[in-house]
């Protein structure tokens, strides 16, 4: 009967050790539970707070970008304008320069062709009063001739 009884004391020991045990799970259960969710609202402020701040030097970059971004297009802006500038006095001064050019050209042609008119009208003179003498001693000659 001894050992009866220390099998049934064993055996009531551990069904009263299994009941023990599965009420300490369940109440581990349930702070694991709480563990969890804690865990998740501290991880979620935390990533909240982690976006905001992104969000926030994000935009200040975005900011700083667009500043130097105007000021890139404006200095850009400024430079062409000048080279526009300059571009526009040298085409003027080449202008001026073709222009002067030209005119000097045109003078000596028109000085050249009135000298090569005079030269022409002197020769023609000279062989018109050369004709004329020619006509005249021809005529003289056949006078005599005649005679």
């Amino acid at each position: 009967m001894n050992t009866k009884w220390a099998v049934t004391l064993g055996a009531a020991v551990l069904a009263m050790a299994t009941i023990v045990y599965g009420q300490d799970a369940s109440t581990d259960k349930s702070g694991a539970g709480t563990d969890v969710k804690n865990a998740a609202k501290t991880t979620a402020k935390d990533t909240e707070k982690g976006t905001k701040a992104a969000a926030k030097d994000t935009e200040k970059g975005a900011k700083v970008a667009a500043k130097d971004t105007a000021k890139g297009t404006k200095v850009a802006a400024k430079d062409t304008g000048k080279g526009a500038k300059v571009a526009g006095k040298d085409t003027e001064k080449g202008a001026k320069v073709a222009t002067k050019d030209t005119e000097k050209g045109a003078k000596t042609a028109t000085k050249d062709t009135g000298k090569a008119a005079k030269k022409t009208g002197s020769v023609i003179k000279k062989g018109t009063k050369d004709v004329g003498h020619d006509v005249k001693k021809g005529t003289e000659k056949t006078a005599d001739a005649v005679k």
